[in-house]
């Protein structure tokens, strides 16, 4: 059943990630890319990694799309006009693209840990949030603080940016 799950997120991972670079409007780009955030997030859960999970949600999907949404609405992005894609483009990207694909595949079927079965974990070690939170706030306290004030000061400097004047 995990690897149903794992296969049926992944998918709609990946179908989300093409949302993002096919579709032209900017605001429908970024709610495509927050719902592939939230699938990635589904399969660290398939992969009993609920704190990445957990961050993953409330980190990137949360505070960073906001934050690209807030930008995007700011700036009055519209959407993007079609054009004409060319022959050569098409051919040229294919051929990219089959080259790749290749490459990925020649790589993945000479992986010997592909073969080798994994035991299943019983039992945590640890409790990894509390060891996450211990290190985040008693070693990297001060790096913690500067992104914030990092976050802060961009967020305003795009608020200023983006202001029209008044004529």
């Amino acid at each position: 059943m995990q690897l149903v799950l794992f296969s049926i997120f992944s998918l709609l991972m990946l179908a989300f990630a093409l949302g993002v670079v096919l579709l032209r409007n900017p605001v429908s780009c970024a709610m495509s890319l927050v719902m592939s955030f939230v699938a990635l997030a589904a399969v660290f859960i398939t992969l009993d990694a609920y704190f990445i999970a957990v961050v993953q949600v409330l980190v990137y999907a949360g505070a960073v799309m906001v934050l690209f949404l807030f930008i995007i609405m700011l700036l009055d992005l519209r959407e993007e006009k079609r054009r004409r894609v060319r022959l050569s483009a098409w051919v040229g990207g294919g051929l990219v693209v089959g080259g790749f694909l290749a490459a990925l595949i020649q790589v993945i079927s000479a992986l010997p840990a592909l073969n080798v079965t994994k035991p299943v974990i019983s039992q945590p070690l640890a409790n990894d949030v509390a060891q996450v939170g211990f290190a985040l706030f008693r070693n990297f306290n001060l790096p913690f603080q500067i992104i914030g004030v990092l976050l802060l000061v961009s967020t305003v400097g795009v608020v200023l940016l983006s202001k029209k004047e008044l004529k």
